[in-house]
């Protein structure tokens, strides 16, 4: 029988996952609301407003071209969010479909996956997501892809993991007697069970999948210059650090860092909460 003690590192978790929660939430409608929100006339350029410092009107400053930094930088993150979830989930789609597939289908489909994991996992990984960005052609396709397709090999070694310590359960076993197909076992008996796995793996590879985001674009693989994505500000802002500018990109590199930190402890305390033996909490 547990005791109100027992119960304390539980309910402790329970509590940062609200709060950790609740404080994503509420960045996130600031970001996409201010990307809805804020006027697009300030991100025409305007010589007679370049490189102001940060005051009352321009909270970031102006850059090179006489844009709002405040704006640029809202609308950045705004669409680096928009396209973590979208890559995460593909992610997380082929890592629940390849891990159970290695686990459910047997021998040669196990081996086959695992070579294709083992052999994603050897290439370098930016090279690899360079590499995949660049030969679909840039843009938010290029970098979706190019991310999602270099994200999903540990979670998919999780999954596979997770399925074969379960695959031989006594309902799976009666399952398979009455004669249901691998993939009524996967949808009915399987998903369920690595559920709590998929949804930690989610929530973790998300910083990870803004912050190469940011990397790619930063490179010059992705957008145009005129769009308002934050590897593109940090890119901009850097050569004018050394002429004393360094709020192009500071303000750029701070605000990434804060969403970035913020969604890998709301990961670390999903964590706890669904999967303490494996946490470090």
């Amino acid at each position: 029988m547990s005791t109100p003690t027992d119960q304390r590192p539980r309910l402790r978790a329970r509590r940062d996952v609200v709060v950790s929660l609740s404080v994503m939430v509420l960045l996130t409608t600031c970001l996409v609301a201010g990307h809805f929100l804020l006027n697009d006339a300030s991100l025409r350029p305007n010589s007679a407003m370049r490189l102001l410092p940060p005051d009352v009107e321009h909270p970031f400053g102006t850059d090179h071209l006489g844009r709002d930094l405040f704006t640029r930088v809202v609308k950045g993150l705004a669409l680096s969010l928009g396209i973590g979830v979208l890559t995460a989930a593909i992610s997380t789609v082929i890592s629940v479909v390849l891990g159970i597939c290695a686990a459910l289908l047997g021998r040669w489909v196990d081996g086959f996956i695992s070579w294709i994991i083992d052999l994603s996992i050897g290439i370098p990984h930016l090279i690899f997501m360079i590499l995949l960005a660049f030969t679909v052609g840039g843009g938010i396709p290029g970098i979706v892809l190019g991310i999602a397709f270099t994200h999903w090999m540990s979670l998919a070694l999780l999954v596979r993991a997770d399925v074969k310590q379960i695959r031989g359960a006594e309902f799976i076993l009666v399952s398979r007697g009455l004669g249901r197909s691998p993939l009524f076992i996967a949808w009915r008996h399987v998903l369920p069970l690595v559920l709590p796995q998929l949804l930690i793996g989610f929530v973790l590879m998300f910083p990870h999948v803004i912050l190469h985001e940011a990397a790619l674009t930063f490179l010059g693989f992705g957008f145009s210059p005129q769009t308002p994505a934050i590897g593109i500000l940090l890119s901009e802002g850097m050569p004018h650090i050394s002429s004393g500018r360094w709020w192009l990109a500071v303000f750029p590199g701070l605000t990434l860092l804060l969403v970035v930190l913020s969604f890998a402890r709301l990961g670390d305390r999903v964590r706890t909460l669904l999967d303490p033996a494996t946490s470090n909490g």
